[in-house]
């Protein structure tokens, strides 16, 4: 592409309490090779320093806006926010306390533009064995490739770029708690293809004030993930065939029959009988679905 015209990208930091990351991210993004961007540092009413340090390299420089929240949104809430005050063709996410490499958005931007009917992308994947990274996928291909063959729908938004007129036209983040990129990805697909593409162009912080730290400790979340998958299955609009949705819903009411009865048997008999309520599946037919398999 030449620079004339690259599209413009909106490179969007969400942050609440995140002064120990937030220069490294920032820099990250202005290191790169694609020099068409915005970023926009959108603070959640943070009680440390996170602010004041968006707002140093917004003065010194011009591709970067601080944005202060007049109230506390939350995670998603704030990422729809951030998302609304864009300018760009593309939406990329890049959280406070995780980074981008040099060419990142270069590599990003490069697949979005070569398949222009897709509405987003999804990077940091494995290899696959067949062919080579970009390429695209229908909406019942995604479908197929996450359910029966390789999971494509659990990526962090950091390995997302979202083409902004797709994301307004599905109506942004639900703001589900834990499950809203789950979910997105979900809703994109069934409505447009999406493109695959590589490793090692962003870099996933892992760290104890992490949201998905509380997976450790609160058994419900992993299964809150496979009642969204049946959700999604069940909803109108699901791209797959009557069989394949029907193959799908199988295994995920597999992997709940599964789940219930590790909860119960490693964790909580409590939290088990909590999820099994949560399932509409009795304990006969849960059993019986797991010896199904």
């Amino acid at each position: 592409m030449e620079k004339q015209t690259k599209p413009l990208v909106s490179v969007l930091m969400t942050t609440y309490n995140r002064e120990k990351y937030l220069a490294q991210a920032i820099e990250s993004v202005l290191a790169s090779t694609y020099e068409n961007f915005e970023l926009l540092v959108v603070d959640d009413q943070s009680k440390d320093n996170s602010l004041a340090i968006a707002r140093q390299y917004a003065e010194k420089d011009a591709r970067v806006k601080s944005i202060l929240n007049e109230k506390n949104l939350g995670d998603y809430p704030n990422r729809n926010k951030a998302a609304q005050l864009a300018k760009g063709k593309y939406l990329k996410y890049v959280d406070a306390d995780d980074a981008i490499y040099p060419r990142g958005l270069e590599v990003l931007v490069e697949g979005m533009e070569e398949f222009p009917e897709a509405g987003f992308g999804l990077a940091s994947l494995p290899q696959d064995s067949e062919r080579m990274y970009p390429f695209i996928l229908q909406p019942a291909e995604a479908y197929k490739r996450h359910y029966f063959e390789k999971q494509l729908f659990h990526k962090a938004p950091l390995s997302a770029i979202i083409r902004k007129d797709a994301f307004e036209a599905v109506g942004g983040f639900s703001g589900r708690r834990f499950l809203g990129d789950f979910e997105m990805w979900h809703v994109l697909a069934a409505k447009y293809p999406v493109v695959l593409m590589q490793q090692g162009v962003v870099w996933y912080r892992v760290h104890e004030e992490q949201e998905m730290q509380h997976n450790r400790t609160d058994f419900t979340i992993p299964f809150k993930y496979v009642q969204c998958a049946e959700e999604m299955l069940l909803k109108e609009g699901c791209p797959l065939n009557e069989n394949d949705q029907q193959k799908a819903l199988r295994q995920v009411k597999w992997n709940q029959a599964r789940y219930i009865l590790g909860v119960g048997k490693n964790h909580s008999l409590k939290v088990m009988h909590q999820l099994k309520k949560e399932s509409g599946m009795g304990y006969g037919e849960i059993l019986r679905r797991v010896l199904k398999k």
